[in-house]
Parts: C-alpha cells; structure tokens; sequence
C-alpha cells in the first residue's frame, strides 16, 4: 500500500539521520555513512516493491524473482536491509557484508559505490548509534511508490546542502551552488541523444541538473549519455548513488585523477563530448606539471600553466574533449583566469583560437565559506557565423539574491543573463560586445571590467593567488640570479 512522503516529511526524516550522529561524528564525516544507508534503504524497499509486482505478474511463481531482468538492482540472500535490522550486535561487520554482497551481485553498476568507511570501529559507531541509525531510517518505506526518483533525487540534493552549511569547508569538495549550476545548464541547452560530460564532477550535481533540463522541457532524457571523472573516492561514490537515486542509469563515474589519468580515451585520443560543465579545482598546486608539458593527449596546446595554478590545465583539457562540431562548455572559474600575468600567453593564444563565445561575471557569495567573485566561460567548437571573431561580456554581479546567510540566484537573475546570451546584444552597463582584436588590443585580457562600462569591480586577486604570484616571482628571480652567477662565474673562469 503507497503511503506518498511528503517534501516536508522527507527532508526531516533525512536530517534526522545525521543529528543522530552529531554527538559522535565530524560534521564532515556525516557524508560516509548517511549516504551508504539511505541508498543500501532505498535498494531493499525498492527490491521488495519490484518482488510483489513480480510475484503478482507470474502468479506466485518465485523462481521469477531471481531473473535479474526484473530488479534494478540484486539483492542477494542475507544482504538485505532487514537481515542487518534484525543483527542486535555486530552491526557494522553486518553492513560491510551486506555492502559487499550487493556490490558483488552488481559488479557493473555498484563496485565501490558504498564507500570505504570504517563501518567496524565501534569507538566511533557503538552497535547502540548504529542500531539507533537504521531504526531512524527503518522508520519509512522508501519505495517507488512512496517516493518516486526524482523526489528522492531533491531529498539527497537537499541532504548534500545540509551537510555542505553544517560542514564548512569540507562541503567545497563536492558541492556547487545549485542555482549557478542551473544558469550553466541553461545556457548551454542540452539535447536529447547528446553526451554530457563533467571531468571534476563532484557529486554529479552538474550533470543532473542537465537531465532535469531535459525533463521539465518533456523531453526525452533516457537517450542521454552522462559521463564523470572524480579524484575523491567518496565524492564520486556520492555522485554515482546521487545519479541512481534520480532515476538515472546511463551514465559512468570514475574515480581517478583527471590531468594525470583521463578516464575516456578513444583510438587513443580524449572522446569527445557535445556538452562539458564543469567547476574545477581552484588553483592546485599539487600536479604533474612536467608530464603535462609533453601531454600525449595534446592537452597543452595552448601551453603549460605555472605549478602555483593548474586552471588552464583544466581549460585545455576541456576544450580538448568538445565534439569539433557541436561541442559547448561551460566552466566555473576564478576571475583571475581572465586576467593574471603569468598565464597571458596561454589566454592570447585562447583568445585567437575563437572558441570563448562569452565570459560572465557573477555575484559574491555564492560558494560556501567564500565572499569571492567567479566567472563562467563558454566556449563553443563551432560558433554561428554573427560571434565568430566577437566573445560577449556580461557583468551580472548584481544578480543575486541574499538571504539568511545565503546567496543565491533567483529565476529571474538566471532568465535575464540567459537571455543577454541568447540574444548575443549589448545592454547598457550589463553586456557587451568585444571583437578578438580588441581584446588583443588589451594584452588579450578577459576581464569583464575592460569591455562593461559602468559600476564595476577593479581586476582582483584572491589572497592566495597574490600568495601565489608572489611565489612565483621570487622563484622566477632567483632563477634569474642563479642564471647570472653562472654566467659571471663562467667568465671569471675563462679569465
């Protein structure tokens, strides 16, 4: 019998499973263990919803309940979320061996997709907490029929927020304001039959906001190919639970480093996709700069970024995998991309390739723990013949909303900078129109300030891209005076 859960009742009973953790657990730690039950719940409600149809269907027949062709997932004996309820003791051993039955009767679509918790160490999860967590979420039915995918899909969109506000920092790793992400969706339009692909996807939040595009269009959306890569093995066991629980089975999540392994290759070279979106990591500085001077994939086309910032290792990687005729991107950037020193040449010969179609500059305070301004750069393979030559700058850093310590972008801030894209015009003091020799003529800058006249923010730098440019002009001069003492030392020599 359906008993339909309400938004409201969701959220509560999904929040309720981590205040119960809260007296034991890291705010940033709540993430390893409340995602694997609430998907290990959902598998074992949906399971036994698929098993009364099944049985309905063939008549009582039992030997139907084994073919794998009715369940979406296996559940095999001793592995289901009744079995572990019914353990008084032990039960995080119990967890382990139900997670790993599963993963096993499903080897392509769960490997790994619980994670790695220490589900065992009873100093952190006593069997009482545990006992007391799967009786929360024993608490509902989370069937089909009671919470259809997509509403589960919000509920766990609405539990990474959670813990993104209650965790601090530690949210940054796999969660981007959802109201940017629909922006970026927005303009870039995803079609039926296309492929769409993040490289540092996160928890897939980008590449389920595509698909939720396609579904409030009433379109079709199963024919879509979603492609990931992250390096974090939790985030991306996040992003592929996050990715099933929208109904969402299309798809592959890798977990591996994006610049050092690149996941999808094809006759040797990166696939390419029609759609890219993506926020990557900020400025690392942790990378193979030396293997990416001599890419095999070609990734350094433009250059190779200093050590201090990897961000144009991202870029060219990007603009690497978009389909050479209907290939688009949309990218998540620091402003200090448009404009910092040490990247000029690499930007100039960006500039000149005429694939950035426009560069939008948005609010503070939409990133969590973080007042900084970011851009979004499109990009696109082929653009139509009234851009080409020309990038379009739009300054919609008024365009957000803030309330109770949140920003965010409201529908009509997404419709009013959509639009300015569409439409490709100028508006006063909000887009304009530069042609490439113009920007050339500014050093190749990008700088939203050079092009929209009006209220605007000067050329900024975060502290620690000032850090960074400071580390990297003193390296820079002791280069340079090591250089002279050789060569003075060589001339004393030489008398």
């Amino acid at each position: 019998m359906s008993n339909r859960i309400t938004m409201e009742e969701l959220e509560s009973y999904l929040w309720g499973s981590a205040v119960l953790l809260r007296t034991s657990i890291d705010a940033g730690a709540y993430k390893q263990y409340i995602f694997p039950l609430l998907f290990f719940k959902r598998i074992s409600d949906v399971y036994d919803e698929e098993c009364e149809k099944i049985l309905k269907e063939y008549d009582g027949d039992e030997s139907a309940l084994e073919w794998e062709e009715n369940h979406l997932f296996m559940v095999p004996k001793g592995a289901h979320w009744k079995d572990v309820r019914a353990k008084s003791e032990n039960i995080g051993a119990a967890l382990v061996d139900a997670f790993a039955k599963i993963q096993s009767a499903n080897p392509e679509k769960l490997h790994g997709v619980f994670g790695d918790a220490a589900w065992t160490n009873k100093n952190r999860l006593p069997d009482r907490l545990l006992k007391d967590l799967i009786e929360h979420f024993s608490s509902k039915t989370l069937s089909l029929a009671n919470c259809p995918e997509d509403e589960l899909g919000q509920g766990y969109e609405y539990l990474i927020k959670k813990f993104a506000d209650d965790s601090g920092h530690t949210a940054q790793e796999f969660y981007t304001n959802r109201t940017v992400v629909h922006l970026m969706t927005e303009m870039l339009k995803p079609q039926s039959g296309e492929s769409i692909y993040d490289p540092t996807c996160g928890s897939a939040g980008m590449l389920i906001s595509s698909i939720a595009y396609l579904k409030n269009k009433g379109e079709e959306w199963r024919n879509v190919s979603v492609y990931g890569q992250e390096i974090n093995a939790l985030t991306s066991a996040i992003g592929r639970m996050n990715l099933f629980l929208h109904g969402i089975k299309d798809f592959e999540i890798v977990n591996d480093d994006t610049l050092a392994r690149p996941a999808f290759i094809e006759h040797g070279e990166l696939k390419k996709f029609d759609i890219v979106l993506a926020n990557p990591p900020y400025s690392i500085k942790q990378w193979d700069r030396t293997s990416f001077e001599s890419d095999k994939y070609g990734r350094n086309f433009l250059g190779t970024p200093p050590q201090g910032r990897a961000d144009y290792a991202f870029f060219q990687h990007i603009l690497k995998s978009m389909d050479s005729k209907t290939g688009r991107c949309a990218i998540l950037f620091p402003h200090g991309v448009l404009f910092r020193g040490e990247e000029a040449e690499m930007r100039k010969k960006l500039v000149e390739t005429d694939l950035i179609e426009c560069v939008i500059g948005i609010g503070k305070n939409l990133f969590f723990n973080s007042p900084m301004e970011a851009c979004i750069v499109i990009c696109r393979s082929v653009k139509p013949t009234n851009r080409r030559g020309r990038v379009l700058f739009i300054n919609a850093k008024n365009e957000v909303t803030r309330k109770n310590s949140q920003s965010y972008l409201e529908d009509d801030h997404i419709n009013k900078i959509a639009s300015a894209y569409y439409d490709y015009k100028e508006i006063n003091e909000f887009s304009k129109i530069a042609t490439i020799e113009e920007i050339m003529d500014n050093d190749g800058k990008l700088s939203i300030s050079l092009y929209v006249r009006g209220e605007l923010a000067e050329e900024t730098m975060s502290s620690n891209d000032a850090i960074s440019d400071w580390t990297i002009s003193q390296e820079n001069m002791w280069s340079s005076i090591n250089k002279l003492n050789e060569l003075l030392e060589g001339r004393l020599a030489n008398g």
